[in-house]
């Protein structure tokens, strides 16, 4: 539901070409065509297992120990009794739910010493692939080259419908399907959706989140960033709601750990749920990406950054109420400057621009060929003329929705249910400190009002310029005086009289953004998008003919992939070399610096079993190792991630990508793109000797 206007808008944008052969490592690949693309080269490459242990219908497989986590990251099944791994950033909204100033597990951390122990958690949930079917055949039955966009997008919804109600009538399971290639294929996923997912361990936020802001999107990385949950099911192993009779899930398949280690080059595998690449747009796409998109919602975060820091500095309560939202802000801010610095560095606009010559050419080469002829400049054509629409766009999704009470009256405006109105405030107020989303409000508007033209305006910038002068600071106060929307407190006048909502002052600026937008934006882009998506269809399969011998994977879209690659070091920069390994001492070398970074400060627990030496079945060579980098390539949604050797053996959890390959979600470089991934004899470390959570480390299996 959230955000699904800007949703619809942001998503049609999202097209891809592929620019070059597909180089080493990359790919998002499609599991259950893995024997005839990937199969040979993966096993030339160090893999041992056969193709039906990874994904298989009719046998466990490694497909079976992998689920979407709340839908936002992956978990992968690590014991028998249905224990979760995923990143503490992942988790870090739960935890923060059952923390306190009184019980502050956020900062502290939580370990559930027994089964009774472990904390459920709303609306959190875990998914299961159990089969992938191509069904592009069936989607498209009624639709052909002659149809209309509008009606071939009406007959694909109604088949979607039959066919995904067809396979699960009479099942507990549930379906998605997806388009791939634009539109070329469709692919649907049979799911198994468990709800009762509960809170088992997280380690203290010096662990946890360790170099915090500093280190996001860096190498080297020293950060214990894990979690773990457990799911649960009913007394016949089927997903049910919480309930205090639910016994531990039994997977269909778990991954063994390794303790084995690891050395350069070797063979890595990671599988999970990227959420969304563009490997492939155009040049017109990224040139709009680098040179108007990425840097102004760069600046727009960049100050709600600074204004969250400041209130944060001053209360302890503040500070755990923002802490998660900090995080994800800043999470988007950095990748995206990184992003611009990557394209550039690899002249992503020439190599774009290349490609697009050479298949204009190829168009002209054959009669057969002149059906893709236009494709380009048709979608050269969408994009210039919804310029500065998109410029809108990205300003009702950063500067509109960057004001949290205008978030949250979305929201409620699409929920007519009163007890989840109830439901969906109880939450929101919990983290929410109206002081700063004032000032968040006074800055997001007036830099809308400067950047956006004034044909685009809401009505109510008039008024702001008649009777306060143009001063927002004044404006935005006056609002958080006088709407019901601000606080608890006055929200109970809201529950009391709904029907009063409407005239709520946060209210009438939302509508009147959300008119502006569907009056003067949404019917042009409705329709240049529209243009873009039928001509990037025609494009991309223009491509797969022009390129016949190339291997071709469909963009990141949420769906169950598989990347495989290896253990690597990689030079960023002319002279500077760094290591694929990090190791504790990393950790003390930085915690010297913790006055200055106070991301590096450091438990006292973890830095005297570093004197100790204390280190236990964890070590290597008498170092304890952290993290690693691979040239898997990888995504958000990633987040979470088994990272697997070449047997099938869980070495560690994709958390992060490096700074210089932020650029991989548009353009992938072997030479500098690296997933970065907690050694999972850390994340064991930190469990069994920081902790002292080691009825955890006896439900694993354990490979030495």
């Amino acid at each position: 539901m959230k955000k699904k206007f800007i949703f619809i808008l942001l998503f049609t944008f999202s097209f891809s070409i592929f620019a070059n052969p597909t180089p080493p490592d990359e790919g998002m690949w499609l599991l259950q065509l893995l024997k005839e693309m990937n199969y040979a080269d993966m096993k030339a490459k160090g893999l041992k297992l056969k193709p039906e242990q990874i994904y298989s219908v009719n046998q466990s497989s490694l497909k079976d120990a992998i689920v979407s986590f709340g839908g936002f990251c992956t978990g992968e099944m690590i014991s028998s009794e249905g224990l979760i791994l995923t990143n503490h950033h992942c988790g870090l909204g739960q935890i923060q739910f059952h923390s306190s100033t009184e019980k502050d597990y956020v900062t502290n951390g939580f370990w559930a010493m027994n089964k009774s122990e472990e904390l459920p958690n709303k609306d959190l949930f875990a998914t299961f692939i159990i089969r992938v079917e191509d069904v592009t055949k069936q989607v498209l039955e009624g639709a052909d080259k002659n149809t209309s966009e509008e009606s071939r997008k009406k007959i694909v919804a109604d088949n979607i419908k039959k066919i995904g109600k067809k396979a699960t009538e009479n099942t507990h399971y549930g379906y998605e399907i997806k388009p791939m290639f634009y539109g070329g294929e469709y692919y649907m996923f049979i799911t198994e959706t468990f709800k009762d997912i509960r809170l088992v361990g997280a380690p203290h936020a010096a662990i946890g989140k360790f170099g915090g802001d500093t280190d996001n999107w860096m190498w080297p990385r020293h950060t214990g960033d894990f979690s773990l949950f457990r799911i649960y099911a009913d007394k016949n192993g089927k997903p049910a709601e919480y309930s205090k009779d639910n016994v531990p899930f039994k997977p269909r398949h778990h991954f063994p750990i390794s303790l084995k280690g690891i050395k350069k080059e070797d063979f890595t595998m990671v599988m999970g749920f990227p959420g969304r690449t563009q490997q492939y747009i155009t040049s017109f796409a990224v040139k709009r990406i680098m040179d108007f998109s990425n840097p102004n919602k760069i600046k727009l975060r960049d100050n709600r950054l600074k204004i969250y820091d400041r209130y944060m500095r001053t209360s302890n309560k503040v500070r755990i109420q923002y802490v998660a939202k900090q995080a994800s802000v800043a999470n988007a801010w950095k990748k995206w400057i990184g992003e611009v610095k990557g394209l550039k560095r690899l002249r992503a606009v020439d190599k774009k621009e290349k490609l697009e010559m050479d298949f204009e050419k190829w168009t002209k080469s054959k009669p057969d060929n002149l059906q893709y002829q236009e494709a380009l400049n048709n979608i050269k054509s969408a994009y210039q003329s919804t310029e500065k629409l998109f410029l809108a766009n990205d300003y009702l999704s950063e500067a509109v929705f960057g004001i949290e009470i205008l978030d949250f009256a979305y929201d409620i405006a699409n929920t007519e249910n009163v007890e989840k109105v109830k439901s969906v405030a109880e939450t929101f107020f919990k983290d929410y400190y109206a002081p700063i989303d004032e000032e968040v409000m006074a800055y997001c508007l007036e830099t809308y009002y400067k950047d956006i033209p004034s044909n685009l305006h809401p009505t109510f910038f008039t008024k702001v310029q008649n009777e306060y002068k143009g001063d927002f600071k004044k404006f935005a106060a006056d609002v958080f005086k006088n709407s019901n929307l601000v606080s608890a407190e006055k929200f109970k006048k809201i529950i009391e009289n709904p029907q009063d909502i409407e005239k709520d002052i946060v209210f009438e600026l939302l509508n009147e953004f959300m008119k502006k937008m569907s009056s003067d934006v949404q019917p042009t882009m409705r329709k240049a998008t529209a243009d873009i998506e039928l001509n990037q269809r025609t494009y991309v399969q223009g491509l797969r003919v022009m390129m016949k011998d190339k291997k071709f994977y469909p963009d990141a879209n949420s769906t169950l992939r598989i990347t495989y690659g290896k253990v690597n070091d990689y030079q960023p920069y002319d002279g500077g070399q760094y290591h694929f390994q990090t190791y504790l001492e990393g950790i003390m070398e930085k915690e010297n610096m913790k006055d200055v970074y106070e991301d590096y400060a450091i438990p006292d627990k973890l830095k005297a079993l570093y004197h100790a030496k204390d280190y236990g079945q964890y070590a290597e060579k008498g170092k304890l190792p952290v993290c690693f980098t691979a040239s898997n390539h990888t995504t958000g949604g990633n987040s979470g991630s088994p990272v697997i050797n070449g047997n099938g053996e869980l070495i560690g959890t994709n958390f992060d990508r490096n700074w210089e390959g932020t650029m991989s979600d548009i353009m992938y470089d072997p030479d500098r793109c690296r997933n970065i991934a907690v050694d999972v004899r850390y994340t064991l470390f930190v469990i069994d000797k920081v902790a002292g959570a080691g009825h955890l480390v006896k439900e694993m299996t354990i490979v030495k």
